[in-house]
């Protein structure tokens, strides 16, 4: 656990990408994670996703929700953390550098031409 904290207390907001996932990568480590599968890696990502969904619908939308279960659902925040956690875990097992696979589609789309009926684009 010590590990942990002490690779905690060395996260500060003015890290780059790169340094977060090497972080992770880490900390997924210590936890006894890193052996796992790919597949595992991705089934839990689905899961955290669906997470962050019942999140948003708990918090953002008036849809009936089931009150006995509330204090199962974290935050919209600590479901977003979650996801981001288990997708920089599964770049990690694949050997992909999330900043390097983000630029490189986002030169794809800035060329793109962009249509959306409810915004003014440039």
């Amino acid at each position: 656990m010590n590990n942990q904290k002490n690779l905690h207390a060395k996260l500060n907001s003015h890290m780059e990408l790169n340094e977060i996932q090497a972080y992770i990568k880490n900390v997924i480590e210590i936890r006894g994670f890193g052996n796992q599968p790919v597949e595992q890696a991705m089934l839990l990502l689905i899961e955290e996703v669906g997470e962050l969904a019942k999140a948003i619908r708990k918090e953002k939308t008036n849809m009936c929700i089931d009150k006995n279960k509330i204090k199962n659902y974290d935050t919209v925040e600590g479901e977003i953390a979650d996801v981001f956690i288990v997708l920089t875990s599964v770049c990690n097992l694949l050997n992909i550098n999330l900043y390097d696979v983000f630029y490189e589609k986002e030169k794809i789309n800035v060329e793109r031409n962009w249509k959306n009926d409810n915004k003014n684009n440039e």
